[in-house]
């Protein structure tokens, strides 16, 4: 299965790369994050990680013209480098890793990793969907700002993301824990809390210069992360 895991890392890092999704660099790292799962996590692990790159992907590519035109997109072409790579995947991997040396319990894991890669998500479907709102508004003040600004939220981007939040948290529940139970609310509620922590952590921080965006993306992951398994380790 490791075997098959890696081979499919390979070829969909290549063709991520083929279709603008991300640089070389880009694709090399997700590789790295393909074969850190293979070896550490499992192939369910493996799965939900694979889906939400697929989703990223549509979510980019979706009126990528006009956000070129708007001066909205990501790079030249909405492609992503390692650093973007690194920055949503340092959170599951670091969670995968830890699971696998330590004695971190299987439910927490799956609720620490699912939250983090339910905030990558949603973060990316905000981002990706809710720039082509005009009406956008700092999270912090309300006040009214150009579409794309740090912190800055829509009602498109926010309704369209909290249902990507939970199409993630229920199918990587399914996917994971394979049984139907109602903690995989959690991963959901406290992914679309990191989503809102992010663009509060831009308003406050990232406009301020004092985070990059790649700080933020993985530091409000994994904030969630230890937030809803120290939730679910408290409530269990």
């Amino acid at each position: 299965m490791m075997v098959l895991e890696i081979v499919i890392t390979v070829i969909l890092s290549y063709e991520v790369y083929k279709l603008h999704c991300v640089t070389k660099s880009g694709a090399v790292a997700c590789l790295a994050v393909g074969v850190f799962l293979s070896v550490f996590g499992s192939a369910s692990a493996f799965f939900i990680m694979t889906f939400f790159v697929i989703v990223s992907f549509f979510a980019t590519m979706k009126d990528i013209d006009k956000k070129i035109a708007m001066g909205l997109q990501e790079g030249q072409f909405g492609e992503r480098t390692w650093k973007n790579v690194a920055a949503v995947s340092f959170p599951p991997v670091l969670i995968t890793v830890v699971h696998f040396f330590s004695g971190m319990d299987q439910a927490t894991y799956v609720i620490s990793f699912l939250t983090s890669v339910v905030v990558a998500g949603a973060d990316t479907i905000a981002s990706e969907i809710g720039v082509k709102d005009p009406k956008a508004y700092l999270i912090t003040t309300f006040e009214p700002v150009k579409p794309g600004t740090n912190g800055g939220v829509s009602k498109k981007g926010t309704i369209v993301s909290t249902i990507a939040a939970f199409v993630i948290a229920a199918l990587g529940w399914a996917v994971m824990a394979q049984t139907l139970h109602w903690a995989m609310l959690i991963p959901f509620v406290f992914g679309v809390l990191g989503n809102l922590l992010d663009s509060v952590f831009g308003a406050l921080l990232e406009n301020r210069g004092l985070i990059s965006k790649y700080t933020n993306n993985w530091s409000t992951e994994l904030i969630s992360a230890i937030l809803a398994g120290l939730f679910w380790t408290v409530i269990s």
